[in-house]
């Protein structure tokens, strides 16, 4: 067995109900190269929402999977994703970071590409053969598959990979969830939360999908509930994990904490309480009572493999990140809220939005601490070499603080890294 093999080998004994990751894998740089040719060129990565461009000439340009994408809309309402890279030498073509334009040039020798990414213009072109544009070979690259569910549009740098549908699998239906909140669709609120972490990607994998931290590196925002109208304290935190397939997981449960969505809190008023009443009886309507209260009252921290996380939670947060180094990541969320949502309850949202998850927040400081603690004893005490992701392991139903979750994840990394080392 060669030195990669052991690096990415697992110790799994369902005998004994032992699971076991070599903290090798959070360390070495051979594994993080690895996952950049194995995992992040050859999965589906979410790229953004279809609201962040609505109309005709909108575009955003983000990082997905270490490339820069030009994710627009053009002249014809088509969606498209390039390679935000100069065809002749290579420059950024689009430098802001969104915006609404009919083409885009690039500085460096002036070329201009169409909304749909055709070479439209280039100075000296008489200096060029004739049939210099004839094969597509000098307009914007477009990134091998893009592919959209329920609004939620992805891209994959493998041309020969599944289809997207298939390759979400069980996670489709937690994705109807979250985009079933509202009839009138979903969109992006804002801007960008964006920050890095001094550890490793997978870190925060497991953290977002982790119901066993909740109650301790959280003491601090559960108490301030307790001591605030913001809770209701009959409701305790309660609920299942799930292995999806494919990588993905979720955990649902019940938590104390308002849902702008249908879960009503003593600090929201009359008001607020009205509005929830409407929203509940239309999504019972809509579904039935107990698909409405699932949707209405339940949490989900959902992943899809490898590094989207949905967070169903007192808000809903779409956050992704990817690696940098084998010890540092790049981090980027946004906030996902019905498009007729009250003023009310989008400003409530938006508060629990920054009060969590935000990098200000209760929550994202006490997880980025731990992590970095957590890198920080793989860094130095590499004598031991094992995390256990036991907890849970051969219960029938998985509750949300086990760990079958955080194994559905690895089980699937193994997968994908094996297959780089035969």
């Amino acid at each position: 067995m060669s030195q990669f093999e052991q690096t990415i080998k697992l110790h799994v004994d369902p005998a004994r109900k032992v699971f076991k990751v070599p903290r090798s894998a959070f360390t070495s740089q051979a594994v993080f190269e690895a996952e950049r040719d194995q995992i992040f060129s050859r999965c589906w990565l979410y790229l953004g929402h279809a609201s962040e461009i609505v109309k005709p000439g909108a575009f955003v340009t983000r990082s997905v999977g270490g490339r820069n994408i030009l994710f627009n809309r053009d002249a014809d309402k088509q969606v498209n994703a390039f390679l935000n890279t100069c065809p002749h030498r290579g420059a950024t073509v689009c430098r802001d970071r969104a915006g609404n334009a009919k083409s885009f040039q690039c500085f460096y020798h002036g070329w201009v590409f169409g909304s749909d990414g055709a070479l439209k213009s280039q100075p000296g072109q008489e200096s060029y053969c004739e049939d210099f544009v004839a094969d597509g070979q000098a307009n914007l690259p477009r990134v091998p598959r893009l592919e959209e569910y329920r609004g939620f549009w992805f891209v994959n740098f493998d041309a020969g990979a599944i289809p997207l549908e298939q390759y979400l699998g069980n996670a489709r239906e937690y994705l109807d969830i979250v985009a079933d909140h509202s009839e009138a669709g979903l969109e992006v609120v804002g801007g960008t939360q964006e920050y890095s972490i001094r550890a490793n990607w997978k870190l925060l994998v497991e953290n977002s999908i982790d119901g066993y931290h909740a109650s301790t590196t959280h003491a601090t925002y559960l108490d301030y509930l307790k001591g605030t109208a913001g809770s209701l304290a009959a409701v305790p935190l309660k609920g299942v994990g799930r292995d999806l397939g494919n990588g993905h997981a979720v955990i649902e449960y019940a938590a104390p904490w308002g849902r702008p969505i249908a879960q009503w809190i003593p600090a929201w008023g009359e008001e607020g309480k009205q509005d929830v009443e409407r929203i509940m009886a239309g999504l019972t309507e809509r579904f039935g009572a107990e698909r409405a209260e699932r949707i209405g009252l339940k949490n989900r921290n959902l992943l899809i493999f490898p590094n989207l996380v949905i967070n169903d939670i007192m808000a809903v947060t779409v956050r992704t990140f990817y690696p940098l180094a084998p010890n540092y990541q790049h981090i980027n969320a946004w906030a996902l809220a019905p498009v007729d949502e009250h003023e009310w309850a989008r400003k409530r949202r938006l508060e629990n939005f920054l009060e969590f998850l935000g990098p200000g927040g209760f929550a994202t400081p006490d997880d980025v601490e731990a992590l970095q603690q957590c890198q920080a004893g793989y860094d130095n005490a590499r004598e031991a070499a094992w995390n256990d992701i036991s907890k849970g392991m051969g219960r029938e139903v998985p509750s949300f603080d086990d760990e079958v979750q955080m194994r559905a994840f690895w089980t699937q990394w193994n997968k994908m890294l094996d297959a780089s080392a035969s």
